[in-house]
């Protein structure tokens, strides 16, 4: 018997259940192998799920809006026809199972990051306006340097196949014209208009109900109880802000963002304190080769996901506030692919935009440490002359792992952030 069960990923490290958005393939369709069939919401993002095998989509076990933990089964595909009945009494008979048996052969991968899917009046799961390519395809497509979204696929909904790229290719990149004699050409074919995900709506509050946690909340939960067992211990300093606020004010109209000076700032610091940028293991303390800068951003449907700045401290303040731009655009229409938020090395909480003064944040699992910031506000202060004066200062505190971090560690590491904040801002641009 050729019937494979198609189980749910584990899309993320912290994953341990996943909602079924929408089913791509209906029940006796044709997949074929590297093709999407479902797109499943994690705890950070929805991914579209592709199967690494050809034949028919037999039966649907957990239909769209249903969730399923990760490695149960939630489809089965058969290799022919005449299986697909077979495959529906298998179901019906309990033989799916709800938990993976020893080590089975995976039969779906996940692909890029993907919008909401939006079921349409017929019922049918395609997502309108989103663009549909075969890995094979996108592969092929950079490596021959072909812009997808001029292409008209010819697989199914329009799918890009890999010979659709070759084609283009052969054809110098072109749109292949229509075999018609001498006049008409072919009127090309206009891409599709970028569609902006609309906003999930946030159910209203109805004294004495209760609304149950989304995805992205439950993952919150997990990882927050999961802090519970690490002993930390907190760290404040008062940082003067003037000349940092002054080179925000030159250089904002060039799309430089208050976060990626932040961000920068603190990345450039830990070049000095290498023991700040790891984390612990039960194998000892684990120093990383990348100073990645993950950055606190609250999603509009509740929920918290942390967009990775990579490699902070050797890409300029331009580029970095590009980078983080399109970071929070993707974050909050769950676009991001894993390694954009799963690869941080040090945390930034910014509520001081909100006009916090102070906090204290908490440490997220596999990290060292996270910096809270609060709002910068104008204090009066003792001038080194014995007069008085006016200076912008925000409070920042820091919370650590003391298993591998202990308070002097933390405290010199607040100094020099501070005194490069105060003293030398500019070279934040070098």
């Amino acid at each position: 018997m050729s019937i494979h069960e198609v189980f749910m990923p584990a899309l993320s490290s912290t994953m341990t259940e996943g909602k079924i958005v929408s089913w791509v393939k209906s029940p006796g369709d044709k997949v074929e192998k590297g093709e999407t069939v479902v797109v499943v919401e994690s705890d950070k993002a929805d991914m579209d799920v592709e199967t690494f095998y050809e034949g028919f989509l037999a039966h649907i076990i957990v239909e769209a809006g249903e969730t399923a933990p990760v490695g149960s089964a939630i489809a089965f595909i058969a290799e022919t026809e005449a299986e697909i009945e077979q495959a529906k009494s298998l179901a019906n008979s309990g033989g799916a199972a709800a938990t993976p048996t020893s080590s089975p052969e995976p039969v779906a991968a996940t692909a890029s990051a993907a919008t909401p899917a939006l079921a349409s009046q017929n019922g049918s799961n395609h997502k309108e306006g989103r663009l549909v390519a075969s890995p094979r395809a996108r592969k092929l497509a950079k490596e021959l340097k072909v812009d997808l979204t001029t292409l008209q696929g010819s697989g199914p909904y329009g799918r890009i196949v890999a010979e659709d790229v070759e084609a283009l290719s052969n054809k110098g990149k072109q749109p292949a014209p229509a075999p018609a004699a001498p006049v008409p050409t072919s009127t090309p074919v206009a891409p599709p208009a970028p569609r902006t995900p609309a906003p999930a709506p946030v159910a209203a509050a109805v004294p004495g109900q209760i609304v149950p946690l989304t995805t992205f909340q439950n993952a919150v939960v997990r990882n927050m109880v999961a802090t519970i067992s690490v002993p930390v211990f907190r760290v404040g300093y008062t940082i003067t802000t003037d000349g940092l606020d002054k080179l925000y004010k030159q250089i904002k109209s060039k799309g430089v963002t208050m976060t990626a000076l932040l961000a920068k700032a603190v990345a450039v610091t830990l070049q000095k304190h290498p023991l700040l940028n790891a984390s612990y293991s039960d194998q000892g303390i684990v120093y990383h080769s990348d100073i990645n800068i993950s950055v606190a951003v609250a999603m509009d449907d509740g929920g918290l996901i942390t967009p990775v700045l990579q490699n902070a401290d050797a890409v300029d303040i331009y580029s970095l506030s590009r980078t983080w731009k399109s970071l929070v655009e993707r974050a909050r229409a769950k676009q991001l692919q894993p390694q954009e938020y799963n690869s941080g090395t040090f945390t930034l909480s910014n509520l001081g935009m909100f006009g916090v003064d102070k906090f204290d944040a908490i440490l997220p699992p596999g990290q060292g440490s996270i910096l809270a910031i609060g709002a910068s506000r104008p204090q009066v202060v003792a001038t080194p002359d014995g007069l008085f004066g006016v200076r912008q200062q925000m409070q920042v505190n820091i919370t650590s792992d003391h298993r591998i971090i202990y308070g002097a560690h933390a405290a010199a590491f607040l100094q020099d952030l501070a005194k490069l904040i105060e003293t030398n801002p500019q070279s934040l641009t070098l």
